[in-house]
């Protein structure tokens, strides 16, 4: 299964791809501003072109495991990409807590922070499963 996750931010959302067999997970560029519709056109796309069958969001909660106004604005983007994507692609919010320190820690010169965020967050994904 194809899956992929998304590291959300305002300005810029992070965005890791799984291979097909759902083993791997490679980061992408980022899209800038997501939110927008410019942005989520360009996810839509992403999503289609690479033949994703389920989306993950970075669900980005407190240490205490409480809803903030990031956390709020994450899911307000969750459900309009859901709505866009419909019934066929899923979307789930995930737990995102360390991932980008997880990232910050593992370096890698190949890809921007915030897609190495959302890839540890589609490995971790995935071992779970």
């Amino acid at each position: 299964m194809r899956v992929i996750a998304l590291d959300y931010g305002s300005a810029r959302t992070g965005v890791a791809i799984s291979d097909p067999t759902g083993t791997i997970a490679t980061p992408h560029p980022a899209v800038l501003r997501a939110g927008s519709r410019k942005g989520r056109r360009e996810l839509l796309r992403l999503i289609a072109d690479r033949a994703a069958e389920r989306v993950l969001v970075g669900l980005p909660v407190s240490l205490q495991g409480h809803d903030t106004d990031q956390t709020r604005e994450c899911r307000a983007f969750a459900a309009t990409l859901a709505e866009a994507l419909g019934p066929d692609v899923p979307v789930e919010l995930y737990d995102e807590r360390f991932t980008t320190r997880m990232a910050q820690q593992s370096g890698g010169v190949d890809s921007d922070e915030d897609s190495r965020a959302a890839a540890v967050l589609l490995e971790e994904w995935l071992r779970r499963r």
